[in-house]
């Protein structure tokens, strides 16, 4: 079954000239998220050192991020109203930088605090703004597209996660390694630029500076929206418990080293470009259905091995089979909730990212509670089950469904 977003393939001078240049920002954006996103996340055992945190409070630190994502969301929206997409990225993804060198050169805790809710802010304003472009791009193309987007994304953080691997093997403190990220991130925010694309195939606001949804998400489309969220959050539950909390489960359980703990993070992010980077082909192959089924599956039995697993390479192994099971659920469910109302996506994201952060709060919060107590096993266990849910969801990806659901959106 092919998947159709209703409306013909671009000619490929349009491909070729400013529709092209709009997808490699994007992409850009996107791996520029991912590599802030994976500084983080593989420098917890590091900066809970520096700072002499205790692990619950590492964790605080970690649903303080995680709620400010929340609220730089819907932040995010409103800024895409008033400057345009490109305008929101390319500020956003500089404010994660000089977030990520706040925290690599913070003096204690107040600092390190405020450091990581401005980086939260920074991420919320980043999702909602490179996925309604995003969104838009893949509309301008007529096909599934938005999975090499989060394939770069993926890329980017195992890039990334390596990174911090190879520096910390040098033996270079954490101030050192976050700059290095910092830098990188924002040379990439500088690479960002405005393309004006031809006018949409379907019904759409202006692409750069969106219309402002006047009108109110009608209960259909709410109704709609709900299986796509809760497949975000269960999705999001499992990414977080391992991009967050994988370092620290290989060096305080499986005693990994500080070099090599982070390789479950590149592992995980690997398996998620493996996915993504064939996903969009599958989904035209044999419909979105039948590849969040396998998905799902995949993630449960790959989570269930990494609760299990004996020593840290298992654990490895166990976190990039993880990630090739759930890299293809987050841009089915964005591109699923997109055309839900295409003449404004971004409202429609905004309120997606909810299910997002609730994911990313329970996954990251539950876990480094369990893994202060020392139970991380238990911590990924969890999320095998509830990725055994997401079968009994994939039929809400039927393509007719989501046509419909774009029709009948009052």
């Amino acid at each position: 079954m092919t998947q159709s977003l209703g409306a013909t393939a671009p000619p490929l001078s349009v491909r070729s000239g400013p529709l092209a240049g709009a997808r490699r920002v994007t992409a850009t954006v996107f791996a520029a998220q991912g590599v802030a996103v994976a500084a983080v996340s593989t420098t917890v055992p590091a900066v809970q050192s520096h700072l002499r945190l205790s692990s619950l409070a590492m964790t605080a630190l970690t649903v303080a991020l995680t709620l400010a994502a929340g609220a730089g969301s819907f932040a995010g929206l409103a800024a895409v109203r008033r400057s345009g997409t490109v305008a929101v990225m390319r500020a956003a993804v500089l404010t994660a930088a000089v977030a990520l060198l706040s925290v690599a050169w913070a003096p204690g805790l107040p600092v390190a605090s405020a450091a990581y809710v401005v980086f939260g802010l920074a991420l919320g304003a980043i999702d909602v703004s490179v996925n309604t472009r995003a969104a838009t791009v893949e509309r301008h193309y007529g096909r599934s597209i938005l999975s090499s987007f989060y394939a770069a994304w993926s890329a980017a953080g195992v890039a990334a996660a390596l990174l911090t691997a190879g520096v910390s093997r040098l033996g270079w403190p954490v101030e050192y390694v976050l700059t290095v990220h910092a830098a990188l991130v924002a040379v990439l925010a500088l690479t960002v630029r405005p393309h004006v694309l031809p006018p949409a195939p379907s019904p759409s606001p202006s692409d750069d500076r969106p219309t402002p949804a006047e009108e109110v998400l009608g209960r259909r489309v709410w109704a709609r929206l709900v299986p796509f969220g809760v497949v975000l959050l269960v999705a999001y539950v499992v990414d977080s418990a391992v991009s967050a909390w994988s370092t620290a489960y290989l060096h305080q359980t499986l005693a990994a080293s500080l070099a090599a703990a982070p390789l479950a993070y590149a592992a995980y992010q690997a398996g998620t470009v493996t996915g993504r980077a064939g996903a969009d082909l599958m989904v035209r192959r044999v419909g979105p259905v039948a590849v969040v089924r396998a998905a799902a599956l995949l993630a449960a039995v790959a989570l269930a091995a990494l609760a299990t697993a004996p020593s840290w390479p298992y654990a490895v192994v166990a976190a990039g089979c993880t990630g090739l099971g759930v890299a293809a659920l987050t841009p089915l469910c964005v591109a699923a909730a997109g055309r839900l109302r295409p003449s404004a996506p971004e409202t429609v994201l905004a309120r997606l990212n909810v299910f997002n952060y609730v994911g990313v709060l329970v996954g990251a919060g539950a876990s480094g509670g369990l893994g202060a107590t020392g139970h991380f096993r238990i911590a990924y266990a969890i999320p095998a089950a509830l990725a055994l849910v997401l079968v009994t969801m994939a039929r809400f990806f039927r393509t007719g469904g989501t046509r419909a659901a774009a029709s009948t959106a009052p």
